[in-house]
């Protein structure tokens, strides 16, 4: 086995292990099957040559994580994304279960914010990071992070798209 053959071995289990993972996260910015297969895509291109740079998985899946995140406000910055004309299709639902309707709720709400609502909402609470860390992620000030939070929770207990008990 040659010298380069290691490293992308070990880069193609990491990527059959951490795969859908990766893809998860980019599926809760994007909201999109497509756009988050091509986002995770993108950032493993943009980062398989470090592989072997990194002293094991999680250092790298650090590394691969953040520039999704970097990748996606810079695709949102840039107009071909904000070009897009919708159709009449549901975003993708995932597998149904007992709180599909929930789930798909709260999609639906996720996809009225802001892309950058949107962005600081799935880093602090469904990829469990700090303040500082998403502040880190996204190049932005704390207090920003912070605004973007409040105001997107806001946003989402006041959306329309969940279900009135009355």
């Amino acid at each position: 086995m040659t010298a380069t053959a290691a490293p992308a071995q070990g880069f193609e289990a990491y990527v059959r292990e951490r795969g859908d993972a990766l893809w998860r996260a980019a599926w809760l910015l994007t909201g999109d099957k497509g756009h988050a297969e091509d986002l995770v895509q993108t950032a493993l291109a943009k980062t398989w040559s470090r592989y072997n740079t990194f002293d094991n998985n999680h250092h790298f899946e650090a590394y691969v994580r953040t520039t999704i995140y970097r990748t996606y406000v810079s695709w949102w910055r840039k107009l071909s994304w904000r070009n897009e004309t919708p159709v009449e299709q549901h975003r993708d639902a995932g597998t149904p279960d007992a709180h599909s309707e929930l789930k798909m709720d709260m999609l639906r709400a996720m996809d009225t914010l802001p892309r950058m609502q949107r962005t600081v909402l799935v880093l602090r609470y469904f990829e469990d990071r700090s303040v500082a860390e998403v502040a880190e992620l996204l190049g932005i000030p704390e207090n920003t992070v912070k605004t973007h939070a409040r105001r997107g929770c806001a946003a989402i207990r006041e959306s329309v798209h969940f279900a009135q008990e009355s």
